[in-house]
């Protein structure tokens, strides 16, 4: 079976569209049999992604830092919640339960996952896909600085080809998994 583990916000963003990806994402890997893990909140996008996906029948792991869990952030309903010592933890536990990353709309600790595990294959320390779901153009800024950071000779362009970057969530899907 396959895993993919999806970096999301742990807020529901400003407009209804987000939350309605998140639960048809959550829906879409249940029906493949596709394994989630995420950082196992209970809020926001991560909330949603996990509910979908749990309500369709799949298989949902959570890791989460012992911090965010004694806030009452986490979700308790998983499959499986994995809760650890700090952030940094938590990202190297999804990368190890997870075949490939997928990154939905959301704030600066989403970024944070994403270029960990983007970073993490530059350096040879894995060889997982990476996709950025451009939902509505939200991350069209981001995909301009990352090509300024080509031109002006920061990150070479094998380097930014790695990343796949889609606008709807089925193609998305199937590169990662494919």
């Amino acid at each position: 079976m396959t895993s993919l583990c999806v970096f999301c916000g742990s807020s529901p963003g400003n407009h209804p569209r987000y939350l309605q990806t998140a639960r048809e994402l959550g829906a879409l890997l249940a029906q493949r049999e596709i394994t989630l893990v995420y950082g196992g909140g209970r809020v926001g996008l991560m909330g949603a992604l996990a509910d979908s996906a749990l309500l369709a029948g799949g298989k949902v792991i959570g890791v989460i830092p012992q911090l965010l869990l004694d806030r009452e952030a986490g979700h308790r309903g998983l499959s499986e919640l994995h809760v650890v010592s700090s952030m940094a933890e938590r990202k190297q536990m999804m990368g190890d339960l997870a075949d490939g990353f997928l990154t939905l709309p959301g704030g600066i600790g989403t970024l944070d996952e994403l270029f960990e595990a983007w970073t993490w294959t530059q350096l040879g320390i894995q060889e997982k896909p990476s996709g950025l779901l451009n939902q509505d153009g939200y991350y069209d800024s981001l995909l301009k600085f990352l090509d300024t950071c080509v031109n002006e000779g920061f990150l070479r362009p094998r380097y930014r080809s790695v990343l796949i970057v889609e606008n709807e969530l089925e193609p998305l899907i199937e590169r990662l998994t494919g």
